[in-house]
């Protein structure tokens, strides 16, 4: 092998290289001592590799991430997994990296140990399911686990020797982590009332379940440059944030007289990510239910091979988009696919009923008459062992059986009969939590922090109390305010779409350096209907003033603004010295 060839490619190329030129020489097709074509791969990696090669053939670096990729899938280092945890060891280097593919996560220096994440298609599991990761917890956690952003479950603090234990008591459970981290599709979002919906379209639950069976099936779809999320709304009460997720199914009624039959079909968005500013765009096009997993699947591939393996922070779907424009890209999605996609004016939709910001808090009646889901809220997300097999008793003896975890951080029991809802919520109340649908609980959200990520600024949860504790005391809210807490730019608490969002910050305390926990802070942010991102008005808050500047701002927005206005049009409505103005005057 010459030295043309990186120390990874020759790894890759060099059994195929030394057979194939034999057998060419042999039969006379290149001259002895002649350099061998490169091998093109095949399999289900070779699109990935094609990609990497592609890339190199310009002249362009690939991330360390792809090199590492290349040299070893994650997927494949199961088996040095096992024997690091027989030695009690931690991953270095790359290996960081490929563990994630498995969903254990390193988190030092946060916390040196593991943080797991699962796959929970549309965040619903049955009793015995959510007792049994309570029971991982205890024996191999922190005896808590945290619900994400994303409808899942984390569980924390696992040392070095109990990763694989946890990740093969999961499947004993019907559970994975396959693929909850590193370049990967992430968990499988919809709504979380599902099924029991009094205005949903359509039951999200199949359409989660088969895409999350096929990604578990299908290892070409482990082959990303990036991490990819996909959300199904079946325009249920509570939202499912689709348009923040690189795919988002949209369920909509398509009106009669139109090129298609009319009906609930899934209209389609495609490229949010509102960590860099950006909603996923609708594309005009329809999709019958089910044919979602054949379009989710087209359109993952074409991402593997157009998305960017020089840049990391260039490498999502949504810069793709901006690259090829919205037609090229699925001018490839459709030869992906094999077929055209229908298209629909907007005038064919009709319109869709408004989520409820409140509705997953609070006691709701459910479609099947006499029954009724309870939104059970959870302190920024967490919970004990103890008080997640309280709720699971409370699911299995008053409800029925599932517990379902929903993007704003808690859970709903559902199928609750009338006569057992006063029962039930005495219950919730003795574990220590709520029923009550506050305007400021809500809607509060916060990333794992720095207690517990390597990347955080500022202990996010911390401050998400704090500011829940001092502003519900002082500010009478008549409306929901969503406030959302993140640690950095990787914006896993999405403060772009918050009424208020906060970005940790290390804020400066004298001339020799040091520094405490503090936040950007952004207003008139929002989602759905309402989309918008939010833009900063203070910068450098320590985290110890961030709840009163919070209260000030809600305080100027209950004095002055005009009837009936939300907080994020009374933010955008007014430039950024009117706000500071107003708060500092509150």
């Amino acid at each position: 092998m010459g030295g043309d060839f990186s120390i990874d490619q020759k790894r890759y190329l060099e059994g195929f290289v030394s057979g194939a030129k034999a057998v060419q020489i042999t039969r006379g097709a290149v001259p002895a001592g002649a350099p061998a074509a490169a091998a093109e791969p095949t399999g289900p990696d070779a699109a990935s590799l094609k990609a990497m090669a592609r890339f190199e053939a310009e002249g362009k670096k690939l991330t360390p991430e792809e090199k590492g990729k290349r040299e070893e899938l994650g997927l494949d280092a199961y088996g040095r997994m096992k024997t690091a945890a027989h030695e009690g060891t931690f991953p270095k280097g790359p290996d960081v990296f490929r563990w994630k593919f498995h969903g254990l996560f390193h988190v030092a220096p946060a916390q040196d140990s593991f943080m797991c994440r699962m796959r929970i298609p549309n965040g619903i599991l049955t009793h015995w399911q959510f007792r049994g990761v309570a029971d991982i917890a205890a024996a191999h956690g922190g005896n808590y686990t945290d619900v994400t952003t994303r409808a899942n479950l984390q569980i924390r603090e696992i040392p070095a020797t109990d990763g694989i234990a946890v990740l093969e008591k999961l499947v004993d459970l019907g559970l994975t982590a396959r693929g909850a981290g590193a370049d990967n599709i992430r968990n499988v979002t919809g709504t979380p009332t599902a099924g029991i919906d009094t205005q949903e379209l359509l039951d999200t639950r199949p359409l989660a379940k088969e895409w999350h069976h096929y990604i578990l099936n299908s290892r070409d779809m482990y082959g990303l440059p990036r991490k990819f999320n996909v959300a199904f709304d079946g325009a249920g009460t509570i939202g499912a944030l689709e348009d923040t997720n690189d795919i988002g199914f949209q369920a909509v009624e398509v009106k009669d007289g139109f090129a298609v039959a009319p009906g609930v079909w899934l209209r389609l968005a495609l490229g949010g990510i509102t960590g860099h500013k950006d909603f996923a765009r609708d594309t005009g096009i329809v999709v019958r239910p089910e044919e979602a997993t054949d379009v989710a699947a087209a359109i993952v591939r074409a991402f593997i091979d157009t998305g960017d393996r020089t840049d990391r922070k260039k490498a999502r779907l949504k810069y793709v988009l901006d690259a090829m424009g919205f037609d090229g890209f699925l001018a490839l999605v459709e030869k992906k696919l094999g077929r055209p996609f229908t298209r629909l004016p907007a005038e064919a939709v009709a319109p869709r009923a408004e989520a409820d910001r409140l509705a997953h808090l609070g006691v709701h009646a459910q479609k099947q008459p006499g029954l009724n889901y309870i939104g059970v809220g959870l302190p920024v997300g967490r919970m004990s062992v103890e008080q997640m097999h309280g709720l699971a008793d409370i699911a299995q003896r008053m409800g029925d059986g599932d517990i379902r975890l929903t993007v704003w951080q808690n859970l709903l029991i559902s199928g609750v009969a009338d006569a057992d809802v006063a029962q039930a919520c005495t219950a919730i109340a003795a574990l220590g939590l709520s029923t009550q649908a506050t305007p400021l609980q809500a809607g509060l959200v916060a990333c794992t922090g720095s207690k517990g990520c390597r990347f955080a600024a500022a202990d996010t949860k911390g401050t998400a109390r704090a500011i829940l504790a001092h502003c519900e005391e002082r500010v009478a809210l008549d409306g929901p305010v969503n406030i959302h807490v993140t640690g950095c730019h990787n914006s896993c608490a999405q403060h772009y779409i918050g009424d208020i969002g906060l970005i940790g910050a290390r804020v400066a305390i004298n001339d020799d350096g040091d520094t405490v926990d503090g936040y950007h802070l952004l207003v008139g942010g929002g989602f759905g209907t309402d989309a918008a991102i939010a833009r900063e008005l203070y910068r450098d808050v320590k985290a110890e003033d961030a709840p009163v500047v919070v209260e000030r701002l809600l305080k100027s927005w209950l004095a002055h603004r005009n009837a009936g206005e939300p907080f994020s049009h009374f933010t955008r409505r007014l430039d950024p010295d009117a706000l500071k103005a107003l708060a500092e005057a509150a």
